[in-house]
């Protein structure tokens, strides 16, 4: 191994750039390969760090450009890449959970020993300052005599409720515990030992589609030597709680894993009245302490030491730091403490009723779907809709997805899921023959304008081309009311309203669809694209998500800003509404080569629309104004820190009318839909609360 260890990241999925920031930061260590089927991930992570970009694990190895790799693939790649790597010799360091069983955990870690590697469990909460201090403050006894210790993960998981369906922590019920149970056994292992579980449920129930069920709430009940411990993890919509709570006879310590803060809770020896005081002024030291210590840490850093960003550098620091000095492993992270978390794992599946671990089975197909429709993006929230609605309406849908597994286990005679590259123009074109209409519901979030030309803009063209070579009869592409100027409380928009001509100062989103529409229309224009755009408004209803930042800049479940004051009306639109209008955007003459603004006729303003949450479901959100001028300063300041400290190029800034027009101050006339789709959104303003907040499901209880 050369004097600086070079590491290789396989998978270049949203988990691979937090493993490559902590890498950089990491003394003596660089990223030398990146590893992902789809070459344009993997090319975007790679460029930065200079690093060589392959296309299988195969090639990796045999280019010995790596002295240890990061495996962040889906967690059912785990145990086949890491014994590949390490037979290849290389070190490995997997993401959690590191394999699917103890069993399969326990043949990596014995390959790795027959190698003469190492096997480490990203584990990364071990990796937190806090957490640190927390074993030390067991260790040197400053508790007392541990008795309990409660280690909770009370987070909403959002994907249980509104989609990706696909991933795979929800392919399986116990799927949930295997992604999530690490961070929490993973302490407990290392604290005390290893754990013997006692008793494990399940609670807190929700159905994906097809009555798939899912637990949201787990709790097990386990002990190590005389410390009782308890796992509670809640997936509902909550405040978030991932902590570790360890009590003692001389004091309780609460380590706050999600804002890496530790607080402990101790007797003192005074008199009755001065006791509850000092009790309570000491714990408002130590949090003002704490909070003080991180925002500094974070201003100072321009925030790239964020909590979870701290996590893994804690990590990698451990495990390279070991390596390089040769010596042992850090236990927090050795493949024999992995196996241990994963026999305690195993032992509460076991406890647990098997059928309620089982995922529902697939409807017995009878017949194979012949497709006249076809939707890309169809797993997502609109997505769903869509396809479910083309299916009543007597059509088989194909569905292109990132992945072969589709929400829609119930309609097996009638969808089909197919993954593929939409930037393989070849596959694309390929996979729309004998389709009629193609559904375009994709986007993509792009982080610079190059970036939106190449992954939104260009995928779009992309799509149109390939249904123009294809024969595609109707092209529905679904573009954004965002990219009007809606700053204006007078003005009216509708269809004929234009978007401004010159977008460089809007934001990334509204920018790049608008683009995208604009080189649309024109190869309508130009080669006959057989055309329809459509704009929806705010989308809510059933398997929408709670926190939808079309209102406001929300702070976890319980906490939001509006855009603005929040008292003018917003367009809000049911899901099932959308998938009405898109239908009959395919199937009627009249709208080809029109657009269409899909805006409900029940508008409330966002203070009415959590009001109804209240009054319906009895969630007291704390809803407060938002000043956009403040927004807009603080963005600019943003904007400079990026540019000329951390230097990050492409970047552009939002003007001030883009921060106002996020508010939707402007109205909306959606006449046009109704006349020539015969669109008929949902009138009545007690069933469209209905639809959108008491059955829609918002947060999962």
């Amino acid at each position: 191994m050369s004097t600086e260890i070079r590491v290789g990241l396989i998978g270049a999925g949203y988990i691979a750039s937090w493993h490559a920031d902590a890498l950089v930061a990491t003394p003596g260590v660089k990223i030398a390969a990146v590893c992902d089927l789809s070459q344009t991930a993997a090319q975007a992570l790679a460029a930065p760090h200079g690093a060589t970009v392959f296309a299988s694990v195969a090639e990796l190895i045999q280019s010995n450009s790596c002295d240890a790799v990061h495996i962040l693939t889906p967690p059912d790649a785990h145990r086949d890449l890491a014994i590949e790597c390490l037979q290849g010799g290389l070190h490995v360091l997997v993401e959690k959970p590191v394999a699917l069983t103890a069993a399969e955990t326990h043949e990596i870690e014995a390959v790795a020993q027959a190698a003469d590697k190492r096997f480490h469990a990203g584990h990364n909460f071990l990796g937190l300052p806090s957490y640190m201090r927390l074993k030390q403050a067991v260790a040197d006894g400053r508790l007392g005599k541990i008795s309990s210790a409660e280690m909770t993960w009370s987070f909403p998981l959002a994907p249980l409720r509104s989609g990706p369906f696909n991933l795979w922590l929800l392919r399986e019920p116990r799927n949930l515990l295997l992604e999530l149970g690490p961070h929490l056994v993973g302490c407990a292992v290392d604290l005390f030992g290893t754990p013997e579980v006692q008793a494990a449920t399940l609670g807190k129930p929700v159905a994906l589609p097809g009555d798939d069920m899912r637990a949201q709430g787990w709790r097990i009940m386990a002990r190590a030597g005389d410390v009782d411990l308890y796992f509670n993890i809640q997936l509902v919509e909550s405040v978030d709680d991932r902590s570790v709570v360890v009590r003692g006879s001389s004091g309780v310590a609460r380590m706050d894993m999600a804002a890496d803060t530790l607080v402990i809770n101790r007797e003192n020896a005074s008199d009755l009245i001065l006791n509850p005081l000092r009790r309570q002024m000491d714990q408002a030291w130590q949090h003002l302490r704490e909070g003080a210590v991180n925002a500094t840490r974070q201003t100072l850093s321009l925030n790239r030491r964020q909590p979870y960003a701290l996590s893994f550098r804690g990590m990698t620091k451990a495990v390279y730091g070991a390596l390089a000095a040769r010596q042992a492993p850090d236990l927090r992270f050795a493949g024999a403490t992995a196996v241990t978390v994963m026999q305690v794992l195993d032992d509460a599946l076991t406890l647990l009723p098997q059928n309620d671990l089982c995922p529902a089975g697939p409807m017995v197909q009878t017949r194979q779907p012949k497709p006249s429709a076809m939707v890309i993006g169809g797993t997502g929230f609109i997505g769903r809709a869509l396809v479910r609605r083309l299916v009543q309406e007597g059509r088989d849908v194909r569905v292109l997805s990132r992945g072969r597994h589709g929400p829609f286990p119930d309609l097996v005679d009638s969808v089909e899921t197919i993954g593929l590259s939409l930037h393989d123009q070849e596959a694309l074109t390929a996979s729309m023959q004998g389709i009629d209409q193609v559904f375009n519901l994709a986007r993509a979030l792009g982080t610079s304008w190059q970036d939106c030309l190449q992954n939104d803009v260009g995928v779009a063209v992309g799509i149109a081309k390939a249904a123009q070579a294809a024969g595609v009869k109707r092209l529905v592409y679904t573009g954004t009311i965002a990219s009007y100027d809606m700053s204006d409380p007078h003005a009216k928009i509708t269809e004929d309203t234009g978007f401004p001509e010159d977008m460089s100062d809007r934001n990334l989103y509204a920018r790049s669809k608008a683009e995208c529409e604009r080189q649309l229309l024109q190869m309508h224009h130009d080669d006959g694209l057989p055309l329809t755009i459509a704009r929806p408004g705010i989308v809510v209803g059933p398997g929408g998500p709670l926190q939808h930042w079309g209102i406001g800049r929300w702070h976890g479940a319980g906490a939001l800003r509006i855009w603005g004051t929040g008292h003018n009306a917003l367009p809000f639109v049911l899901n099932d509404d959308i998938a009405q209008g898109l239908t009959r955007m395919a199937e009627t003459p009249a709208a080809l080569g029109e657009d269409f603004n899909l805006i409900g006729d029940v508008q409330l303003s966002a203070r009415a629309y959590f009001d109804a949450i209240q009054s319906a479901l009895g969630a007291g959100i704390r809803v407060s104004s938002g000043n956009l001028t403040m927004f807009f300063v603080a963005d600019a300041v943003k904007h400079q820190i990026k540019k000329h400290i951390l230097r990050r190029p492409g970047l552009t800034r939002p003007s001030l009318a883009d921060w106002m027009s996020r508010a939707h101050f402007s109205t909306f006339v959606n006449d046009k839909p109704k006349q020539i789709l015969d669109w008929t959104p949902e009138p009545n303003k007690d069933r469209f609360i209905e639809k959108a907040i008491t059955n829609a499901n918002l947060f999962g209880i």
